[in-house]
């Protein structure tokens, strides 16, 4: 697991994160096909929520495959805990209103985790860093809504975090599609991008020709 995640947030090529995976079908291509990561959201509200009971079925023959990333809002800690235990995913991603405390206390366990934080006027680089997370996730600020609604962040906002000396890996997520994905990482120099309508057909259903282009257009990138 440490080689995969250590090769997602590496600086030295960008990789792709694909949110929202909630079939057998599409994570087993989603490694196939070289995607650095996968999410499955477990928040039960999201249009493209995974249950626990049907991620069983397929996540565990993914391990050392692809990264796996449970993504929460606001879910008890033990969820993520039991879920990592379990061997279902490497990463938890706390996308909610998830406190320092309740970051602290999941980290305290060694266990390794994405704060998303959304990115909108007045967004302070020292707040987020109090999180001490492995790599943070930018994402637009959108309450209530939390995650996947297609919108687009500035992207100098995110070359802020990452010129940050102190800052950890920065993933950049928002309405990020195959038109302006190169555009989006050559002005952030993010070291990823999560992106789950740029990816599919319909909620939760993914599009392997958009995935395809995705992973061209990041292969095409200079280092």
């Amino acid at each position: 697991m440490l080689r995969l995640l250590d090769s997602f947030l590496s600086p030295n090529r960008a990789s792709l994160k694909v949110c929202g995976v909630t079939t057998s079908d599409d994570a087993n291509e989603l490694a196939r096909v070289g995607v650095s990561a996968l999410g499955v959201n477990f928040w039960p509200q999201s249009k493209r929520y995974c249950p626990p009971e049907e991620a069983r079925q397929f996540l565990p023959a993914l391990s050392e495959r692809i990264l796996r990333v449970g993504v929460f809002v606001n879910a008890d800690l033990d969820l993520p805990c039991q879920l990592h235990a379990e061997g279902l995913i490497d990463v938890a991603q706390f996308h909610g209103d998830e406190d320092y405390c309740y970051c602290e206390r999941y980290s305290r366990e060694g266990l390794p985790f994405f704060k998303a934080i959304g990115v909108g006027d007045g967004s302070e680089i020292s707040t987020a860093l109090r999180y001490n997370a492995t790599a943070l996730l930018l994402d637009a600020h959108a309450p209530g809504l939390y995650g996947g609604t297609g919108r687009t962040i500035d992207w100098n906002t995110a070359a802020s975090f990452v010129e940050e000396k102190s800052a950890p890996p920065i993933i950049l997520a928002g309405g990020i599609t195959v038109e302006n994905a190169a555009e989006s990482l050559l002005t952030s120099r993010a070291c990823a991008l999560d992106i789950a309508s740029g990816a599919e057909s319909t909620p939760g259903i993914k599009d392997f020709g958009k995935i395809s282009a995705l992973l061209e257009i990041l292969r095409s990138l200079p280092e």
